[in-house]
C-alpha cells in the first residue's frame, strides 16, 4: 500500500460513491467502537460496503461494522461511516484518513466523529460523553502526521492551523443538545496514542501531567485531516473506562467491557448527534 495517496487515486474512490448513490451529503459522521446503531436509523440509506471501495481502509476490530450509509436523518443529508480503521492496525496514515478525504471531495462541511476513550479526569465516570475541545495529536508530534508527504494545495494548505480545531459553535449546540434531553455534557482534552496496548501507569502519569482529560486510538488523524479541508469538526467521546495511573490491584481493562459500556451510552450518543443535526 502506498505511503501517500494520489488526487486522482482519491477520486477514484469518491466517484464509486457517487456512483452508488443518489445523496449529496453535507454531513459527515464517523461512528466509534460499539457505537454504529445510529446508523441503522438513517432513512431510506444507500449502503456501499467499504471492501467495495478502492482504498478504502477496513477495520478488523469488533464493534466496528464496515459499512459507508448515506441517507436522510432529521432532515439532513447524512454520510456515515460505520466504523473505523487504526493506525494500529496496520494502515499508513494516509489511507487511515482517506475516508475523510472522499468526504471533501463529495462535498462534506461538517465532521462529527465519536470515539470511545480512556478517561483520566477525576471527575468523570464511565459512561459519561466528553465534548473534545483539544486534542494531544502525539504521533503526529513524533512525525506521524497524516499531513506528512506531498501537499494538495487544492486540498488544503501546506501549513493549516489548529487553534480551533473542534469548532466551539457546534460544542454550544451539543451543550444545548444536552440540555434539552436532560443530561449534561463533560468537555476536555483527549490524548491521541498508537496503541492497540493500553497505557502503563507511568504514561497515565504523564498524560495527566501534559493535560489529557481521556485517551484513546482514534479520531486525531481524521481530524487533522479535515481542518486541513476546511470542514467543521465536532468530537464526542464515550468515557467507556477509567484511565487511572494507580488503580486497585488486579484491575484489568478489555475490549469487551469498552463494547458493554458503549451499548449503555448509545441511548443518551444518539439523541445528542439528533439534536446536533436538528440544531444544525
Amino acid at each position: 500500500m502506498p505511503d501517500f495517496f494520489t488526487r486522482v487515486q482519491i477520486e477514484g474512490a469518491a466517484a464509486i460513491v457517487r456512483n452508488r448513490s443518489r445523496y449529496q451529503p453535507t454531513i459527515g459522521l464517523v461512528l466509534g467502537s460499539g457505537l454504529n446503531s445510529l446508523a441503522d436509523s438513517v432513512e431510506n440509506p444507500d449502503i456501499i460496503p467499504y471492501e467495495q471501495i478502492p482504498h478504502w481502509p477496513i477495520s478488523t476490530v469488533p464493534g466496528h461494522a464496515g459499512r459507508l450509509i448515506l441517507g436522510q436523518l432529521e432532515d439532513k443529508t447524512v454520510m456515515v461511516l460505520q466504523g473505523r480503521a487504526h493506525f494500529y492496525e496496520g494502515y499508513p496514515m494516509s489511507q487511515v484518513t482517506l475516508p475523510v478525504r472522499v468526504m471533501q471531495l463529495l462535498g462534506i462541511q461538517t465532521l462529527i466523529l465519536t470515539n470511545a476513550a480512556g478517561g483520566m479526569n477525576e471527575n468523570f465516570r464511565p459512561g459519561d460523553l466528553m465534548l473534545i475541545k483539544d486534542h494531544l495529536n502525539l504521533l503526529g508530534l513524533a512525525g506521524e502526521n497524516p499531513l506528512r508527504g506531498p501537499n494538495d494545495d487544492m486540498a488544503g494548505p501546506r501549513f493549516p492551523g489548529m487553534t480551533e480545531a473542534y469548532d466551539p459553535e457546534l460544542r454550544q449546540l451539543a451543550h444545548e443538545s444536552a440540555a434539552g434531553e436532560g443530561f449534561t455534557l463533560q468537555e476536555g482534552i483527549y490524548a491521541f496514542v498508537a496503541g492497540p496496548s493500553y497505557e502503563t501507569p507511568a504514561e497515565l502519569r504523564f498524560l495527566r501531567l501534559i493535560g489529557a482529560d481521556a485517551v484513546g486510538m482514534s479520531t486525531v488523524p481524521s481530524v487533522v485531516v479535515a481542518r486541513h479541508a476546511g470542514m467543521r469538526v465536532l468530537g464526542i467521546s464515550t468515557i467507556t473506562n477509567l484511565a487511572l495511573p494507580d488503580p486497585p490491584p488486579g484491575t484489568q481493562i478489555s475490549h469487551e467491557e469498552v463494547l458493554e459500556t458503549g451499548k449503555m451510552v448509545i441511548p443518551h450518543l444518539t439523541a445528542l448527534i439528533r439534536g446536533v443535526l436538528r440544531r444544525l
